[in-house]
């Protein structure tokens, strides 16, 4: 079986077996069937033939690169998942240091609705306030206005 990594998608060959290629989307780790099957079509017939015209230490020596490179590439595809699970944890970790600080935004959110209602509020009392002393103001002005006018004409006989 050759599993290779392009662009972080898993592509695989297929497995030749003696009813010809074979091909799953099936899981080798799940699937008894499916695991016969790969490790069987890991030696092909092309394969075994070319063993036979081996010596015997030939022919162990090639089983034996032969099996080191399958170790290899479950070796690789380990350290790939591995990197995947890493990335998956620092993506969790960063979710969760996000989640904190909205939560931490929303609170500091409601607090500052708190003191501008507040705010908002007092200004409206004062604002009040202001009118009222405005409206006062005015009054004694135009009380004032009258006196000074009637006191005008007090000294100021008519003719």
């Amino acid at each position: 079986m050759m599993c290779l990594m392009y662009n972080q998608k898993l592509r695989c060959s297929s497995f030749l077996s003696q009813k010809g290629p074979f091909m799953t989307n099936g899981s080798v780790m799940l699937d008894d069937g499916i695991a016969a099957s790969v490790a069987k079509g890991i030696i092909t017939p092309l394969d075994e033939k070319l063993l036979t015209n081996r010596t015997d230490d030939e022919a162990i020596n090639e089983a034996m690169a032969l099996s080191i490179q399958c170790a290899s590439s479950v070796s690789n595809m380990a350290r790939c998942l591995q990197v995947r699970g890493n990335e998956v944890q620092e993506l969790r970790t960063q979710v969760l240091i996000l989640q904190r600080r909205n939560r931490g935004l929303q609170q500091e959110n409601k607090e500052l609705k708190k003191l501008v209602d507040s705010y908002a509020n007092d200004m409206g009392k004062k604002y009040s306030e202001l009118e009222m002393n405005t409206n006062r103001l005015r009054e004694q002005q135009e009380s004032l206005l009258l006196e000074i006018q009637k006191n005008l004409k007090i000294s100021r006989p008519e003719a």
